[in-house]
């Protein structure tokens, strides 16, 4: 089987089973929306201290951004809030890349199935598909600290 006949299934096994998905209680809730392609979500998480518990969303959209957002809450639910950061970074750098960085087995112990959208960083409007939950996700981080400082 060819790679990226498996990365599609991967993408599609994701957009087809979403993890997730449902908006449940969060600490800081963000709405965003791509207007190149109307995709939009609703993302939700929850921190217990130091520690993603939850990461909820509800959203309409392509395969790429629904199943973007499922494989985001696979990889952040329960970790630490910088190892985490470390994974969206990692995401980030291989959508911006243009289709230029080759995923090595480093890069792809960090990003597990999200590795998947390795072939999506050749195309630059697929890539704010692929991007719109991890958007999402760090600023409702953002936005959740920030209400955290206010009440200590």
């Amino acid at each position: 089987m060819k790679l990226d006949s498996m990365y599609q299934e991967v993408i599609l096994d994701h957009y087809k089973h979403p993890h997730g998905r449902g908006l449940r209680d969060g600490d800081a809730e963000v709405h965003h929306v791509n207007p190149t392609c109307g995709d939009e979500i609703t993302l939700r998480v929850k921190y217990d201290g130091e520690k993603i518990e939850d990461v909820s969303y509800e959203g309409q959209g392509c395969s790429i951004s629904q199943a973007s957002a499922s494989v985001l809450n696979d990889l952040l639910v329960g970790k630490e809030l910088a190892d985490a950061r470390k994974i969206q970074e990692t995401f980030l750098e291989l959508m911006q890349s243009k289709g230029q960085i080759e995923p090595d087995d480093a890069m792809e112990e960090v990003l597990e199935d999200a590795i998947a959208f390795a072939g999506v960083s050749k195309y630059p409007a697929r890539v704010k598909c692929a991007l719109l939950s991890w958007m999402a996700w760090k600023d409702a981080t953002a936005q959740a600290f920030a209400e955290e400082a206010k009440t200590a």
